[in-house]
């Protein structure tokens, strides 16, 4: 079991990495988010938008004075209201009618891809729209960068997919996938276009429940089964920082690619940041890899890999990126999941069962 003073000698050990006052566990809470009219009204045409990142990005570029379109597949027809223009197809011009409803030669100032997983189709996106907009901006991720220890900042060489045949989306083909739809983006568009690649994205509205397992967890107390690997690196990014940038980036046409990450701490580090939010006695006990891997026991977020993976934010924070402190991101996803519906709450994606916990503490309590 790690106390809090031992985690303090984690963190120490590891101040090159993690730097506590950086990741802004002892900043002031950030301002309330105040939303200013943009100095020009933009045609912005959202490839997706009723997913996690979606909505927010949606909201803000509403409450700039935006005109937005949707593309998607009509799933949530109506989300917006009359605030936005609804156009229904998929990504896959080989089901229904594909991308019919944007041909022709309509133009956007700006495109916002969010939903691009597989090369296919995001080559057929770029072909169709990359001549009929200003700016492209594709969603890609951390995951484009090989699966290894190491510091990757933006000019690192991306993971290659190995079988360009591939469209499944795995847990393994995930990031060589995107890398290659990121690549594509970027050779056929050059400067103009803009490649965000965000770490974890977590806050209010997160349809994995992966950071809001944790913060769930701590805040009902008591004894608290905490990740293997407990001093491996985590980086997360809040939604509500990432979603208003991005939309930042399309008004003043930055091109280029970027790490969405804040600085890097522990995993121990982000599970005692979310302790700070709580009066609840809450005592952490740390898998270890073996334990771990016999008992089969889900820990969201944090039990891919065993060995560091540093994605520096720097162009992102020279570009505008800022970061709220990770008690800000904790409180919002409590705050928002409590809220939920009992239907919703009461299934969540991928925590661990109340079995597979108390056999975890079982064995680390002896």
């Amino acid at each position: 079991m790690t106390d809090r003073r031992q985690f303090l000698q984690i963190a120490a050990g590891t101040a090159s990495l993690v730097g506590l006052h950086a990741a802004g566990f002892f900043r002031s809470a950030a301002a309330a988010d105040r939303v200013e009219p943009a100095g020009k009204a933009l045609d912005i045409l959202f490839l997706g938008g009723t997913g996690f990142i979606g909505p927010h990005q949606v909201e803000h570029a509403l409450a700039r004075g935006h005109r937005v379109t949707v593309f998607n597949r009509g799933r949530k027809s109506g989300l917006f209201g009359g605030r936005v223009e609804e156009l229904t197809g998929n990504r896959d011009t080989k089901i229904d009618e594909g991308l019919a409803a944007l041909q022709g030669d309509r133009t956007w100032d700006v495109v916002i891809d969010n939903s691009g997983y597989v090369p296919r189709h995001v080559r057929d996106a770029v072909e169709l729209l990359g001549g009929r907009c200003r700016r492209y901006v594709f969603v890609s991720t951390v995951a484009v960068y090989p699966d290894l220890p190491g510091v990757f900042a933006e000019d690192a060489p991306l993971a290659e997919l190995a079988d360009p045949s591939v469209e499944q989306v795995t847990g393994e083909t995930y990031g060589p996938l995107k890398a290659e739809c990121d690549r594509i983006v970027r050779d056929a568009l050059g400067d103009k276009a803009t490649v965000v690649r965000p770490t974890y994205i977590v806050g209010p509205g997160d349809t994995t429940d992966r950071f809001t397992w944790w913060v769930d967890r701590i805040h009902r107390g008591g004894d608290v089964v905490g990740p293997a690997h407990a001093d491996v690196a985590v980086q997360v990014v809040d939604v509500r920082d990432l979603c208003p940038w991005i939309v930042t980036l399309a008004e003043n046409g930055t091109p280029g690619a970027f790490n969405a990450a804040a600085p890097a701490v522990t995993r121990a580090g982000l599970l005692w940041g979310i302790r700070a939010t709580t009066a609840a006695d809450v005592t952490f006990h740390w898998l270890t890899p073996e334990l771990a891997a016999e008992l089969q026991m889900p820990a969201p977020m944090l039990d891919w890999g065993n060995e560091s993976a540093v994605f520096p934010g720097t162009a992102s924070e020279a570009a505008g990126l800022r970061y709220r402190p990770l008690m800000d991101s904790a409180l919002g996803t409590l705050q928002w999941w409590q809220e939920q519906p009992a239907e919703r709450r009461a299934k969540p994606r991928g925590w661990p069962t109340a079995e597979q916990e108390a056999a975890a503490l079982e064995k680390l309590m002896g």
